[in-house]
């Protein structure tokens, strides 16, 4: 899997839960930017913020 893919996995994991990146931020103690860049592909996020992420 690439970095894309799993970034628009984890945009449309958000999108599931109707959260919106800031408040996804703050639930996984993200910067806005460092998400919004995990879910376009620019930045590899850890196994533990992907944990985060997808088990809200």
């Amino acid at each position: 899997m690439t970095k894309e893919e799993l970034g628009q996995k984890v945009r449309a994991r958000r999108k599931v839960i109707s959260m919106p990146q800031s408040q996804l931020a703050d639930y996984t103690g993200l910067s806005v930017v460092t998400l919004s860049q995990i879910e376009r592909g620019k930045a590899n996020p850890s196994f533990e913020t992907l944990n985060e992420i997808f088990i809200s």
